[in-house]
């Protein structure tokens, strides 16, 4: 009877029944996993009784209700559910839309000429669910819903959306359009304090737009702990709503000639050499960054505030009115890393994060946490005016894009989750389940299925908040960026949980409101015109494949896996239309190291091969994939490159699979920076932590050199003639 109850509940909480492993096998999932996730959801599943309290308060919820507590709603299906009494069903229902931008829209019905939805029976009463038509001329944004019946009324939020996301003009007419995609990072120049910074980013804009790009693409660039710079993992961040601001760069933040501690700190000849020692290195010095940085950026601001804010100029008038438009997630934000700093020095081994910060600071909204503000004022200001800078900064370099002709721009990247210790999980912790982690079940290459150490964030909290965390959450990845690509696409629709304390391959999947998610998605996209992207690497269900294609959702194609089931590679003319199409990622080997096998040799030497027989499959196939890309290059009348049976790497190989790429049909096509000039290393490699250098590997050459050399201007003039053909 309880296993009965416990699955009632699970699926009224969005927890799956089974799944298809990668064998094809189904698997039921056991009742020691359902519990686990619902009681990491907050559910009280100690016994029967405790469970048939949740099933009868989820119930009520439901039912008690005139309306839900929002509604999304899209281009053929404009109404609303309500609830209506068995014995209502003669009455009128009079219902008014507060239209956001101003004025109303009403109306009336007689409940019992509604269509039925469904009924249910809650404390000894029938109820009805009928669906209530709304117009179908309601604008897009958020409205409020009004609803009266003589038995009582009830309100709710309506989110209308459109019917699909943004697409610039440029594509939606045929073009066919190609960037290149860069890790800001590993950026070299001469001017960057040991980190690519927004000045490199501008610079690599004026190279790429006058060979004819239209975008550049980017990692995430998601605020890190600047209290702890030797977290550096831009997919393990600390908020996707704001920025890193080691990506400051500091001579371009105003009053940088001017304000003479500045000057002295910079002139230093100890300061002046470790700028150059910093800039030399093969790999980011994240610490030694910001020990650089930092202090000439509180010297910057405290100038600021001397010369702007106490005389209240434009600039002060710019930056109020930046602290106002991002609101309380801004303030939250400032106060963790206000926190974080002044907590963390104390004990670093202690102090890792908010989940173990002294117990009055760990509630953004707590009496400890509103004294820390009153006596850090100027602290937690810093903060918030870095996020101003930097955020100006970047929204220079997309400016400065399209000034340059670049239809898109800058091309953002969000990653899936963050960090459990992070300000985005402390600043809303009714919504995140710190009782969790999002992961993957197994597959061929991990065994004992993963689990990245994320926090998920709970679909029935979702709802309750009437969606504004992701709301807040895409608007603030978009408001600077012309396409925006989302990491692991496949979460809107269902995320693999895993309880604290059971392994990976113990998790489930969790289920989304897919349709909800992805109307939301479409309405930020066309309020902020910013194309979006979905990252479907892997097993993508085709709830989600349908969705993708319904709301316009461009594809991720890297060509490595762009292969038919007999090996073969996809032709030019067989690539999805809207899509973006790369050869290699961050998460796989550079073109060169994956021709050399250079990614091979490395996993072994990591030991990273779950066994011998998937070791020696891999090396196998590798070679097939290299004879099998030969083949593609040969009957695309590119083989002259790749004629033989050993072809060594080299320029002409490399240009050949790049210009086959930019003939594909995709609307997108990408050149990774570090395949223009033939490095070898990757920047991550899956799996691993401190057994690699991930996220630290700088390029092999600077921004002049790698964008300007006749190699690359052959590269880009070969991929724009044949993206324009």
């Amino acid at each position: 009877m309880l296993d009965s109850l416990l699955d009632q509940l699970a699926r009224r909480r969005g927890i799956g029944e089974a799944y298809y492993d990668y064998r094809g096998e189904l698997r039921p999932f056991s009742p020691r996993t359902k519990t686990a996730i619902l009681a990491a959801m907050g559910c009280n599943v100690t016994d029967m009784d405790a469970v048939r309290r949740e099933i009868a308060s989820l119930d009520a919820e439901r039912w008690q209700m005139r309306a839900p507590i929002v509604t999304v709603v899209r281009p053929g299906r404009s109404g609303v559910p309500v609830v209506v009494p068995a014995d209502s069903l003669h009455e009128q229902i009079d219902w008014r839309v507060e239209i956001a931008a101003g004025g109303h829209r009403d109306g009336n019905a007689i409940a019992g000429e509604l269509d039925e939805l469904e009924r249910h029976e809650l404390d000894g009463r029938w109820l009805t669910r009928r669906w209530l038509p709304l117009p179908v001329d309601l604008p897009p944004g958020e409205h409020h819903l009004q609803l009266c019946m003589k038995d009582g009324g009830g309100d709710g939020t309506l989110l209308v959306a459109p019917a699909r996301c943004y697409e610039p003009a440029v594509l939606a007419s045929g073009a066919r359009l190609w960037g290149v995609a860069v890790q800001l990072y590993t950026l070299r120049s001469p001017a960057n304090w040991g980190i690519g910074d927004f000045a490199d980013l501008c610079e690599v804009v004026r190279h790429c737009a006058a060979q004819g790009a239209g975008f550049v693409g980017l990692n995430p660039l998601h605020a890190l702990f600047p209290a702890n710079p030797g977290h550096i993992s831009p997919y393990s961040p600390s908020s996707r709503h704001f920025l890193n601001v080691l990506y400051i760069a500091a001579p371009d933040v105003a009053g940088y000639g001017e304000c003479d501690g500045v000057r002295r700190m910079v002139d230093d000849p100890g300061f002046r050499r470790e700028l150059d020692r910093l800039r030399a290195t093969d790999y980011v010095d994240y610490q030694g960054v910001a020990r650089a940085k930092l202090p000439v950026l509180r010297a910057l601001y405290d100038h600021f505030r001397r010369v702007e804010l106490e005389r209240d100029g434009d600039e002060a008038r710019a930056f109020r009115a930046f602290q106002a438009e991002r609101g309380e997630a801004l303030r939250r934000h400032a106060l963790h890393d206000a926190i974080d700093a002044h907590v963390r020095p104390q004990d670093p081994d202690r102090y890792w994060g908010w989940p173990t910060w002294p117990l009055e600071l760990r509630d953004p909204a707590g009496a400890g946490v509103r004294d820390f503000e009153a006596r850090h004022l100027v602290e937690v200001e810093f903060h918030c005016w870095l996020q101003w800078t930097a955020d100006r900064q970047l929204a220079a370099a997309q400016r400065l894009a399209g000034e340059l002709g670049m239809p898109i721009g800058l091309y953002g990247d969000y990653a899936v989750g963050v960090n459990p210790s992070g300000a985005e999980t402390w600043s809303d912790q009714k919504v995140y389940r710190m009782g969790a982690g999002v992961g993957a079940p197994p597959d061929p290459l991990a065994l004992k299925g993963q689990d990245w150490g994320i926090p998920p964030q709970d679909p029935h909290a979702l709802v309750e908040a009437r969606y504004l965390p992701f709301r807040e959450l895409v608007a603030a990845n978009m408001r600077q960026f012309g396409a925006l690509r989302l990491d692991h696409v496949m979460a809107l629709f269902r995320q693999w949980w895993v309880p604290v304390g059971l392994g990976a391959t113990d998790g489930g999947y969790v289920h989304y409101p897919l349709d909800d998610l992805m109307s939301l998605l479409a309405l930020e996209s066309a309020q902020h015109r910013c194309l979006v992207v979905g990252e479907d690497l892997g097993t993508v269900p085709d709830e989600m494949r349908h969705a993708m294609a319904e709301f316009a959702v461009y594809s991720y194609k890297v060509l490595l896996f762009e292969k038919h089931g007999d090996g073969r590679y996809r032709r030019p003319d067989e690539y999805v239309r809207r899509s973006i199409a790369t050869v290699t990622t961050h998460d796989l080997p550079t073109l060169r190291g994956w021709w050399e096998g250079r990614d091979l040799e490395l996993r072994d030497r990591l030991g990273l091969f779950p066994g011998e027989e998937i070791r020696r499959h891999v090396y196998e196939e590798r070679v097939r994939d290299r004879k099998e890309l030969r083949v593609a290059l040969e009957d695309a009348g590119l083989g002259a490159a790749a004629a033989g049976d050993d072809v060594a790497f080299g320029g002409a190989l490399s240009d050949a699979i790049q210009v086959f790429l930019a003939r594909s049909d995709a609307a997108l096509v990408a050149v990774q920076y570090e395949d223009l000039i033939g490095m070898t290393d990757p920047v991550n490699v899956p799996g691993t932590s401190h057994e690699h250098a991930n996220w630290q590997r700088k390029v092999t050459a600077e921004i002049g050199d790698a964008l300007g050399r006749e190699s690359t201007r052959r590269v880009f003039a070969a991929v724009q003639q044949a993206r324009a053909s």
